[in-house]
């Protein structure tokens, strides 16, 4: 379990039993379009309410299944970001209807479930534990259902605007300076390439998170069988994260 992914998980189950127990929770907290100006504060409260069992079950479960692999990969401060910029711009784009209050972690969780269908598309999920689906159909599916608006009582708008705040978000992050790294590696000579990873052999392969080892694996094998000028720029991008500082080697000018 990753830092913030517990941390969603625990503050939407505390805040569930406090919906419970505490009358006028749900109409202090809940997102009314409408009244956003007046109750700016429910635009983030909302996320963390739900309307039964059922909605916050399903919920959590797909912010477990989807949420550790993806904070891993980007970071707990870029999932924190995530995560929030989907709920919040889920609650916006549910100004189509103004005028109906919005409750529920779905659109932060489907901004979490189209960043995992980024990086891992052909990811297969089992609907029910039966059907195999890989990711991004998945995330096909449930935009086809949200936009036909299959469902009653449910907040499509909200669900969109969680995987376009997702989109938005990563697509920023790959260009922005803090992906700079991502660019000089796709972008740099063969010799620049393997410079960046000529300590490779020193990648701490016991202290890799679980969710991460098998790639990790995979990559370091592959470039034991041929080279690491085999290696794709999204291979390359992904082993950085995990090989440690090779001292012989200048330190980087900004």
């Amino acid at each position: 379990m990753t830092p913030w992914v517990q941390r969603f998980l625990i503050a939407n189950v505390l805040m569930f039993f406090v919906q419970q127990t505490v009358p006028g929770v749900d109409s202090m907290l809940r997102f009314m379009p409408s009244l956003l100006l007046e109750r700016p504060w429910t635009l983030v409260t909302y996320m963390f309410l739900h309307a039964g069992f059922t909605h916050i079950l399903f919920n959590m479960l797909g912010l477990y299944f989807f949420g550790p692999r993806v904070e891993q990969r980007i970071g707990s401060e870029r999932f924190f970001a995530l995560y929030m910029i989907s709920g919040i711009t889920g609650g916006l784009l549910s100004f189509y209807n103004p005028a109906i209050p919005i409750i529920g972690a779905s659109g932060a969780v489907y901004g979490v479930m189209l960043a995992f269908a980024r990086f891992w598309p052909r990811d297969q999920i089992f609907i029910w534990g039966i059907i195999p689906v890989e990711v991004r159909w998945l995330v096909v599916i449930y935009t086809v259902v949200s936009l036909m608006g299959w469902g009653s009582g449910v907040a499509h708008f909200a669900h969109l605007g969680g995987f376009l705040g997702a989109f938005l978000y990563l697509l920023w992050l790959e260009r922005s300076a803090g992906t700079r790294k991502f660019r000089q590696v796709a972008t740099a000579p063969p010799a620049a390439k393997d410079a960046v990873l000529g300590n490779w052999r020193n990648v701490n392969r016991a202290g890799v998170h679980a969710v991460n080892k098998d790639e990790v694996d995979r990559i370091l094998d592959k470039i034991s069988a041929s080279g690491i000028g085999s290696l794709t720029p999204q291979e390359r991008l992904f082993l950085s994260n995990f090989v440690p500082p090779d001292d012989r080697l200048p330190p980087p000018v900004s």
